[in-house]
């Protein structure tokens, strides 16, 4: 039987390579590859006008039709397996509203990043929010296959519970204040300041019982774009 205590220690060991070879390794137990699969010209212009396209709720066909081309070439691009003409690419720039280089944005914004400072985050409307649920969105998603999105979530004093949340991808909650029993599926947790929620987000979740206030907890959503 594998020691599995062993396995943890070994992952999350810092371990530093003979100096003679000029280079050490940084093991941080994440199981995150250290380098990315870099993407053909084709591939980078067809997962920037996706994004573009589900940003703007398009459809393939609606897009398309917008840009003069077929549904087909245009799923072709998006998959990145034609290289599109320069007069199709200035096509689908115009119908997206933005410059033929936005296209080319995405190995630019890979390595990009945002910064938040104490406050300023972007307050937004979600389907809580009626019920007395506060969001604020801590970060913009960068390009790429995977969407993030970060929020600090306040709970009004005379905030409703609300448990009809249900989307793609996968949920973390981390409670910053308060008390609050928070639901996913069948089950509830109670959580207290420090407690950590990680959840499938495509079952229907939602704080279930408010308990103490003020009531105020970080949730960090990741899903695929595709």
């Amino acid at each position: 039987m594998v020691d599995q205590t062993a396995k943890t220690r070994k992952r999350t060991t810092t371990k530093l390579v003979d100096p003679e070879h000029n280079s050490h390794e940084l093991l941080t137990g994440s199981l995150a590859p250290a380098e990315m699969r870099t993407h053909s010209i084709e591939e980078e212009i067809g997962i920037q006008v996706r994004r573009l396209r589900k940003g703007f709720d398009l459809t393939v066909v609606e897009l398309g039709a917008a840009a003069g081309i077929s549904a087909g070439m245009l799923s072709k691009i998006e998959n990145g397996s034609i290289s599109p003409s320069l007069s199709t690419i200035n096509a689908l720039a115009k119908a997206l509203n933005i410059s033929i280089s936005g296209l080319f944005a995405e190995t630019d914004e890979r390595h990009d990043c945002s910064f938040v400072k104490a406050g300023q985050g972007v307050r937004i409307e979600r389907r809580g929010t009626k019920a007395g649920h506060l969001y604020d969105l801590l970060g913009h998603s960068l390009a790429g296959d995977i969407g993030v999105e970060p929020f600090l979530i306040r709970i009004k004093q005379d905030a409703l519970p609300y448990t009809n949340f249900r989307h793609v991808g996968v949920e973390f909650v981390y409670m910053l204040s308060g008390r609050v029993r928070y639901r996913h599926g069948d089950r509830t947790y109670l959580l207290e300041p420090g407690d950590a929620l990680f959840f499938d987000a495509a079952a229907r979740h939602g704080p279930d019982e408010l308990i103490k206030a003020p009531m105020e907890y970080l949730s960090i959503i990741i899903y695929p774009r595709r």
